[in-house]
């Protein structure tokens, strides 16, 4: 393989490599431990939205509707759990945060898919009506207020730590991210390792020979569609976890972090092609930017500019890549 076609297949990585080294040399500080760690925690969520948009968008398809998601999953689970399980344990503090996030993330994802998959409508209408009503419910659940005075249990899954030694006694690994990674193999190897995937990439590259194939456009579609709203309920109710409370405006603009970490991934707008471990590098170069740029004292202002920036370049890329292969 020429060093150019790695470039080309690889440019992720590379980007994530000199993105490091260069705020390593400006800040002494990105390098420690503390940092790396932080780095994983906040690229957790956006991994979680991006792990499942990742089906979405290879169908050619797209979602916007995931960060108003994750602050309805946040909302409802912490309103449960303030109503309902006042004094829950850890053990039913986590039950909680997963069952009522499936339950969320299924529903969702299930409207969307029968609007696109069996009404026809254009998934970027369908996500944005859905955008509009899974905001307008989280304020109406929340009196747009937000949503607190939850037991510790309820933040051991967004902020607790494990593995306590003596010189870190509140623990070392985060659970967030473990389970965050938990989530993103299962997703990947539902997508490269089984026939689903297959049928996924199908449909995909071309929605009628995958038909005439016997593949139910249709169904992977549906699918697709719900796995798109399980993960982003699971980043939804992770940040209510991490906060210990439900934000109504929580996960607003993480539509836009999704979006960046696939399509810097690699994954092609145009359908047919990516993967979710590429899109875990999208989503490690996001952080490392927002982590890099604190550290350095930038405006956060700046950093939805960079993140925009990026976005618009990554598409741009892809369209180029898209006509060379078009041309062969």
């Amino acid at each position: 393989m020429s060093v150019k076609k790695w470039l080309n297949q690889n440019i992720v990585i590379v980007v994530l490599v000199l993105l490091c080294i260069g705020f390593g040399l400006a800040s002494p500080v990105f390098f420690t431990v503390k940092n790396i760690t932080n780095i994983l925690s906040q690229m957790c969520i956006n991994a979680l939205l991006a792990s499942g948009l990742v089906y979405v968008i290879i169908l050619g398809g797209i979602d916007i509707s995931v960060g108003s998601v994750v602050g309805l999953s946040g909302v409802l689970s912490a309103w449960i759990g303030l109503h309902f399980f006042p004094n829950m344990n850890v053990v039913e503090g986590v039950l909680l945060l997963l069952v009522s996030g499936l339950a969320v993330g299924t529903v969702i994802g299930a409207i969307n898919g029968i609007m696109i998959a069996k009404f026809k409508v254009v998934p970027m209408i369908a996500t944005l009506a859905m955008l509009s009503i899974a905001r307008g419910a989280a304020y109406i659940v929340s009196d747009g207020q937000p949503v607190y005075g939850l037991p510790n249990s309820f933040a051991f899954l967004g902020a607790g730590r494990i593995i306590k030694t003596e010189n870190s006694p509140n623990g070392i690994i985060p659970v967030i991210v473990i389970f965050t990674a938990v989530i993103v193999v299962i997703m990947h190897i539902l997508l490269s390792k089984t026939v689903f995937g297959r049928h996924v990439y199908a449909c995909g590259s071309n929605a009628n020979v995958a038909h005439l194939s016997g593949i139910s456009v249709p169904k992977i579609t549906f699918i697709c569609h719900v796995l798109c709203g399980i993960t982003a309920a699971l980043g939804g109710i992770a940040m209510a976890s991490k906060l210990q409370n439900g934000q109504p405006a929580g996960g607003e603009a993480y539509e836009m972090y999704a979006i960046a970490s696939t399509v810097l991934g690699g994954t092609s707008l145009a359908g047919g092609s990516g993967s979710v471990g590429r899109a875990m590098f999208g989503a490690a170069v996001i952080a490392v930017i927002n982590n890099g740029m604190n550290l350095m004292q930038i405006n956060s202002y700046w950093q939805k500019v960079v993140i925009g920036a990026i976005i618009l370049m990554a598409v741009v890329l892809d369209m180029a890549q898209q006509g060379k292969t078009n041309k062969h």
